[in-house]
């Protein structure tokens, strides 16, 4: 009996004798590559400048005396993130080989990131936190789910609270959240408000009253129109102009605010291709019910219109987390800003590959993350 992955081969690999010598070639090619690669990263590359400002990548200024802030909010941020994939892989059972591979990856963190004893401490709890949250996400899933969306927007202000302090911590200004931490804020800030404003829009433009409609369209094509760069250089510049003399916006709220303009824009599109994929029948005969317009639209409209479109919407969350990339020239400090600064050390100067792929990793591991979880996620309201 013949293998399967073997007639796979056969089929689209080496079916005839060209396509078994492009096969051939490219595995060649492949081969040469990794191994260049290879011994580039283990002969050639200066790694220390990874491993000397891994602080630096991580928060940036933020005071060290105040880390154990910021390791709270990894902690909550990590309990409702495993939660939520708790929640959402309630039909699959962790099973031992699963519990192997993420032990063997937070050895491998242990081991690899050169931390302290205490930072070390304080991510095996966090990784003992993950593990009961999944649980509790699998076990309890009809009690959490409900909640789920709720708990996750009360973690924000909580958030933001740990980080900036006020009401009784000690305050730390903006330009000291840098590297990941401020990439991640802005990021995450971003996309919760860009959601409900880009769904208001959507349903504006498909709105029968003229003004709301066409205010919605002049929006969303202006702003389609611009590129992100120049929005934010305008959120930054002209935004305060608009503003009472007394009042002073933060650059980071400057910021947000440009992130989530020219987001939202693309937002809007997004949820009105799911709008357009419901038929009339269904609003016309919920009405015929009984129900009125807004609860039409909450429990019958909006739940299928945003089903059809979450690889849209999970897309543009990835597009969004990217191009907080491009805050690093308006004068914030975030990732790829900290990694300029980094570069400009004497020390490091022209070490580009070892900065540049290390945050290029971080980049793809977030981007990836919440691709899996929108499969996930599309996955689970399909069955």
């Amino acid at each position: 009996m013949t293998n399967p992955q073997i007639l796979w081969l056969r089929k689209n690999l080496f079916s005839t004798w060209y396509n078994s010598l492009l096969t051939i070639v490219c595995l060649i090619f492949l081969f040469w590559v990794a191994k260049g690669i290879l011994t580039w990263a283990t002969t050639q590359a200066q790694w220390a400048v990874v491993s000397v400002n891994l602080r630096l990548f991580l928060v940036g200024r933020f005071p060290q005396s105040l880390y154990w802030r910021v390791w709270i909010v990894l902690a909550i941020a990590s309990t409702l993130g495993a939660i939520t994939w708790g929640v959402f892989s309630s039909k699959r059972n962790l099973t031992k080989s699963g519990l192997a591979i993420f032990s063997l990856i937070i050895g491998v963190l242990l081991i690899i990131f050169p931390l302290d004893l205490t930072s070390r401490l304080y991510l095996l709890l966090i990784a003992v936190l993950l593990l009961i949250s999944f649980l509790l996400g699998k076990r309890f899933t009809k009690l959490i789910a409900p909640w789920l969306s709720f708990i996750w927007i009360l973690s924000f202000p909580i958030i933001l609270w740990l980080i900036g302090g006020g009401f009784g911590l000690q305050s730390v200004p903006s330009n000291l959240w840098n590297g990941l931490l401020l990439t991640l804020l802005m990021a995450g800030v971003s996309i919760v408000l860009s959601f409900p404003i880009g769904v208001l829009l959507a349903f504006g433009r498909t709105s029968n009253l003229p003004v709301v409609r066409w205010f919605s369209i002049l929006y969303i094509e202006i702003i389609r129109g611009l590129p992100l760069i120049g929005i934010l250089f305008l959120a930054q510049v002209m935004l305060p102009l608009f503003l009472p003399v007394d009042l002073r916006l933060d650059r980071v709220v400057r910021a947000i605010t440009g992130l989530v303009l020219f987001s939202a824009a693309y937002m809007a599109e997004n949820v009105r291709g799911g709008l357009q994929a419901i038929s009339r029948g269904q609003i016309e005969a919920a009405k015929a019910l009984g129900f009125n317009s807004l609860f039409v639209v909450i429990l019958i409209v909006l739940p299928q219109a945003l089903r059809a479109v979450i690889p849209a919407i999970v897309g543009q969350f990835i597009g969004l987390f990217k191009d907080t990339s491009l805050l690093s020239l308006v004068g914030l400090v975030e990732l790829t800003g900290i990694a300029r600064s980094i570069l400009a050390q004497p020390q490091f100067i022209g070490r580009y590959a070892e900065v540049y792929l290390f945050i290029g990793l971080i980049y793809w591991v977030f981007c990836y993350s919440m691709s899996l979880a929108s499969r996930k996620l599309e996955k689970q309201l399909s069955s």
